[in-house]
């Protein structure tokens, strides 16, 4: 948590600042932070944004640039045309605040979820997809030379992309088939080459300020960003996480492909290549099905103690099955419950005791909660039903796995040293990649990990209307 004399005493290089009278940090973020800061200023008070890291900034996905190069990036985009904040400052070592930007608060909704359902903005979604196309080809006509950003960030196609999201991958040691599977499917399916420009790389319903009736009044969250293929910002846009699970809404939840696609080309003056779209599409859930990972190697190496990294690491087999059903669609079995029958004569189980936790988080802390606070229990809740639903369906999940992993590989053992077999004969190409039995392998085992981790995830039912 930020220590807010420490964080006073910074705001005096503001020219008029007098006092801080408030730091909230917001819900949202799980890799760097943001607070809303109330300030009073020489003129009267002011609401200005923090947005903060520990450390130096760099996204906790181990890529993009950091948070000072971040505050080049709103400037560069916004003599763009792009929507930003302006920035106010900057925090420094001798702060002992980590690494921080302090600019301008937008007032608007942030939250996904909200941008895509609530009525308020009913009427604004319409115009959204269209208008983020329109942001998009602005940004990618950024003049990376005349901001000097040429020089900082890093440029690189979208072989590289997938190379360099493999080996983040490999570095956690959490064997997962279909991550393999898809990264050799992207491999034998790059796009052609185009000319590199700005690339936002994170930009998606959730990373834009909406406002009522006016739309995106702010592009947010820069730290991924960099020179590459500008077509994968808009295969991101699309990638499934980000539609919250609005069905018939491509488009961040919110709108059309089409509307998208027009918006861009009206700006642009270029034809958008579907196909390459589609790919960056693939590529968006298989990158942040490594993302989630890395949330969960965080928590697990002591650098991140929250209780929402482990939460983000099991949302790799949202991701996971998104994959799944974009390259090798088909049935998938569906795994099934011990049945469990209450009895007084015993001790309360582990299931009793996890639910009796759950329903506290739930229903009593939660409500005795506010902001960031209660945004965590509701995540701690979540977590303790990920694992009723492991004890549920887990027993089932791995004999089904195992039995699976005996047709496909000479290696026995527990589920885990034949994962990695498995994923070993595929990076080494020792497995044909379109064996019938590996493809019903991926689609069972990753259908029955999503059925535990998120069974109401969009992503499950799809898989689940082959049956």
């Amino acid at each position: 948590m930020i220590t807010t004399d420490k964080l006073e005493r910074a705001l005096k290089r503001l020219p008029g600042f007098e006092a801080l009278l408030g730091c909230e940090r917001l819900s949202a973020g799980a890799s760097r932070e943001t607070y809303r800061l109330t300030v009073r200023m020489g003129n009267g008070s002011q609401v200005m944004a923090l947005r903060r890291a520990q450390h130096d900034g760099r996204s906790a996905l181990g890529m993009g640039p950091g948070l000072d190069v971040e505050a080049k990036l709103f400037a560069a985009a916004t003599a763009a045309g792009v929507p930003g904040p302006r920035v106010f400052m900057m925090l420094e070592p001798a702060d002992e605040l980590g690494t921080g930007i302090v600019m301008e608060w937008i007032d608007g909704e942030t939250l996904g979820a909200k941008i895509a359902r609530a009525p308020e903005l009913e009427d604004t979604r319409g115009m959204l997809a269209h208008q983020c196309g329109e942001v998009l080809a602005r940004l990618h006509k950024a003049d990376v030379k005349a901001s000097g950003l040429d020089g900082i960030l890093e440029s690189f196609d979208a072989e590289h992309s997938v190379r360099k999201t493999h080996a983040a991958y490999l570095e956690f040691e959490t064997p997962q088939p279909m991550i393999d599977f898809t990264a050799k499917w992207l491999l034998a399916n790059l796009p052609k080459k185009r000319p590199l420009t700005l690339v936002h790389s994170d930009f998606r319903n959730g990373n834009f300020i909406v406002q009522p009736g006016k739309g995106i009044a702010a592009v947010l969250d820069w730290e991924l960003a960099h020179i590459g293929d500008p077509m994968r910002d808009l295969g991101w846009l699309v990638t499934r996480s980000w539609r919250f699970g609005v069905p018939g809404k491509p488009v961040g939840g919110f709108g059309e492909v089409d509307d998208l696609f027009a918006g861009y080309q009206a700006v642009s003056g270029e034809k958008v290549d579907r196909t390459t779209v589609r790919f960056w599409e693939i590529f968006g859930s298989f990158w942040w099905a490594v993302g989630c990972l890395s949330m969960a190697a965080s928590y697990r190496d002591g650098s991140e103690a929250s209780v929402e990294r482990p939460a983000i690491g099991r949302r790799s087999s949202e991701c996971q099955i998104d994959c799944v059903n974009m390259i090798i669609p088909g049935w998938a079995r569906r795994p099934e419950a011990v049945e469990r029958t209450l009895s007084k004569t015993e001790l309360p189980r582990s299931d009793e005791l996890l639910a009796s936790v759950r329903d506290f988080l739930r229903n009593e802390a939660s409500s005795e909660l506010e902001g960031r606070n209660q945004f965590l229990a509701r995540v701690a809740a979540n977590s303790v039903d990920i694992a009723l639903r492991e004890i549920a369906y887990g027993a089932d999940a791995a004999a089904w796995e195992t039995q699976a992993l005996h047709g496909l590989i000479t290696k026995r053992g527990d589920v885990p040293h034949m994962r990695a077999a498995l994923c070993r004969a595929i990076r080494l190409g020792e497995i044909e990649l379109t064996r019938p039995d590996l493809h019903a392998y991926l689609r069972d085992s990753v259908l029955a990990q999503v059925m535990i981790d998120q069974p109401g995830y969009a992503g499950a039912a799809e898989c689940l209307s082959h049956h």
